[in-house]
């Protein structure tokens, strides 16, 4: 292909889930192996667990009451630890002391794909809100966390809050989660590829590579309008 392919990737994603962190951290290796495309990465909200309190709960019981023991907890983290090092992420669970509901952090990511915010403000937003989590161990629904993250990312911190202190586009939140469910994406991370094509779960970054390569392949000769 002599001009770029262009490709965009929508990523169903809750900055709750440390697969998502992983997924995060392969898509970027992923977009990064395939230099002759041109990917448009959009960030999609979905929430593991929405009927958390606004104000989140204590991690530990909150964890224990879902996955039954201690035993069983430190087995998950003891498996995702390794694969989050593999990635550069330095996972801090044991640190973690807030569940967080994370509609507000959804919220934040939506207005940092906006016209107004700065050109990137989204990635970064995210990459952020998944650091804070999990790395720094910090509590991503709350809201003068999460002002501190736009302002970080270029955007009014100020204007920000007071959004956040109002029902601004709950609604529209919510509903993008519910069009995720009505589509069948029941866990996370999911990439859709183009609006078409879905890989569900933290792939390797091989296969995150491969299908974008395959559908730019794929979109560079027609063939994806012809679905229309």
């Amino acid at each position: 292909m002599d001009e770029k392919t262009k490709l965009t990737v929508d990523v169903v994603s809750d900055v709750a889930c440390p697969w998502c962190f992983i997924g995060m951290k392969r898509l970027e290796r992923a977009v990064a192996m395939t230099p002759g495309i041109e990917v448009a990465v959009r960030w999609r909200p979905y929430q593991l667990d929405p009927t958390i309190p606004p104000g989140g709960l204590p991690r530990k019981a909150y964890m224990l009451r879902k996955f039954g023991s201690e035993e069983r907890l430190r087995e998950i983290h003891d498996r995702i630890v390794p694969l989050g090092e593999a990635e550069g992420i330095r996972f801090n669970f044991d640190g973690m002391e807030v569940s967080a509901n994370t509609l507000d952090a959804h919220r934040l990511i939506r207005w940092a794909a906006s016209e107004k915010a700065p050109a990137g403000a989204q990635a970064l937003v995210v990459r952020r809100l998944f650091e804070i989590n999990f790395e720094e161990a910090r509590d991503i629904g709350d809201r003068a966390v999460l002002a501190e993250v736009a302002g970080e990312a270029g955007m009014d911190a100020g204007l920000i809050e007071a959004l956040l202190s109002s029902n601004a586009d709950v609604e529209a939140v919510q509903g993008e989660i519910e069009t995720a469910a009505r589509m069948g994406v029941r866990g996370v991370p999911c990439f859709l590829l183009e609006g078409k094509y879905a890989v569900m779960g933290a792939q390797e970054t091989d296969t995150l590579a491969d299908a974008i390569r395959q559908v730019a392949a794929a979109k560079a000769r027609g063939e994806l309008d012809k679905d229309e």
